[in-house]
């Protein structure tokens, strides 16, 4: 238990760097898109860029851990992070953001299936919805520093941030590499390499086609459904309610709170009482309410409470579908892991977009089309558990 405490650990500050860059640069990136004389299309393309390579190669990132190991596939993701940080935080041209973005989603992309893999190998089954919902933690605890500890630094230059996140990046790095021992086995990376990469696609086919692809469909809806939420709730937040930064701020901070709460403390403890099954169902109900509640509420305590909500019903689907995916997995835990991310990277990309397009038609619309969405995924989930039991098979 000590070794498995200690990977953990290092496990989830690695992650928490990774998310820590990730939510530091998202508030910045409109002043350098501004600063560097481009706008909103611009601005949009730059962000999709990131889910759009992350869509691609975490699958394929979790092959490699699959046949390579993940500390090396961790090693790789954490330096390319700290590379591509440190360019955006020295990029003078358009293009250089462009490309800097694009390296990223390709190599920090690596992280997330490794570590989860990493999560697979190291716990039981009954530990699983623990170990997923700490790592759920981690990037929660970055996503709430983030923001606000890239505001603090950028006081006299926006590229501060990045240098520093840049920084972390390469002691994470000398972390994994002095104290993560490799979790795969010699026999299961040679049981693992069997074949050519061709098989590995067929066999990512076949795991769409099977159970567990309704899990990764079920992934997609609530990926879509937090970022649809996420992409425009400033903008919803001042044009509805008329909120200063300062308050958007505070409410975006409660929902990082929460959302590390509700991953790395509620989650587990619920998996391991109720099943992920019922906790999936139970939670895209809870988050279409949540959704609806958004729309219906009007003073700033119950903006905080339904937001709340809505983020903690989000808290405990996440660790659910990903501790029931590897569980179910037919496939490697690394491809299972990288095929789980890049559902939610599927969502990230349509999700805002899908809510900015509708947003200027009506400032609720977002947010209505949110709790059909979710609605839809409790549908799902309840006529394909119910048919096909555990989602086994």
């Amino acid at each position: 238990m000590k070794k498995i405490s200690i990977n953990i650990i290092v496990l989830f500050f690695s992650l928490v760097v990774v998310m820590l860059g990730f939510g530091m640069v998202m508030p910045l990136i409109p002043f350098y898109i501004e600063r560097l004389g481009a706008g909103g299309s611009e601005l949009g393309l730059l962000i999709a860029s990131y889910g759009v390579m992350q869509l691609i190669f975490a699958p394929i990132w979790g092959d490699i851990s699959d046949r390579w190991g993940r500390r090396k596939v961790m090693i790789a993701g954490m330096l390319g992070n700290g590379v591509t940080l440190l360019a955006f935080g020295l990029a003078s041209h358009l293009w250089i953001l462009f490309i800097a973005r694009i390296l990223s989603g390709v190599l920090a992309s690596a992280m997330l299936p490794a570590s989860m893999a990493y999560i697979g190998d190291i716990t039981t089954t009954e530990e699983r919805g623990s170990g997923m919902g700490l790592i759920g933690a981690a990037a929660g605890v970055g996503i709430v520093i983030g923001p606000g500890l890239g505001g603090l630094l950028s006081v006299n230059s926006l590229a501060f941030p990045f240098f520093i996140a840049a920084l972390l990046s390469m002691i994470s790095v000398l972390f994994i590499f002095f104290f993560l021992p490799e979790s795969l086995s010699a026999e299961k990376k040679a049981k693992n390499s069997q074949g050519v990469i061709t098989d590995q696609y067929a066999r990512m086919k076949k795991a769409l086609l099977s159970p567990i692809g309704n899990l990764l469909i079920i992934t997609f809806i609530v990926s879509f459904g937090l970022t649809n939420f996420q992409g425009i709730y400033g903008l919803f937040a001042l044009k509805k309610f008329g909120y200063e930064p300062q308050k958007v701020g505070t409410i975006l901070m409660v929902m990082g709170i929460v959302l590390a709460v509700g991953q790395g403390v509620i989650a587990g403890r619920l998996i391991k009482r109720f099943g992920e099954e019922l906790i999936i169902k139970m939670s895209l109900l809870l988050s279409s309410i949540g959704f609806l509640s958004m729309v219906k509420v009007t003073s700033y305590p119950g903006v905080l409470i339904s937001t709340g909500f809505f983020i903690l019903a989000i808290s405990l689907l996440r660790p659910s579908l990903a501790a029931l995916i590897s569980k179910k997995s037919t496939v490697g835990q690394g491809m299972s892991m990288g095929l789980n991310d890049s559902f939610k990277s599927l969502g990230r990309i349509f999700g805002p977009v899908c809510a900015g397009f509708i947003f200027d038609i009506n400032v609720n619309y977002p947010y209505l089309f949110g709790v059909a969405i979710m609605l839809i995924g409790f549908l799902l989930g309840l006529a394909k558990i119910k048919e096909t039991g555990n989602l086994s098979g």
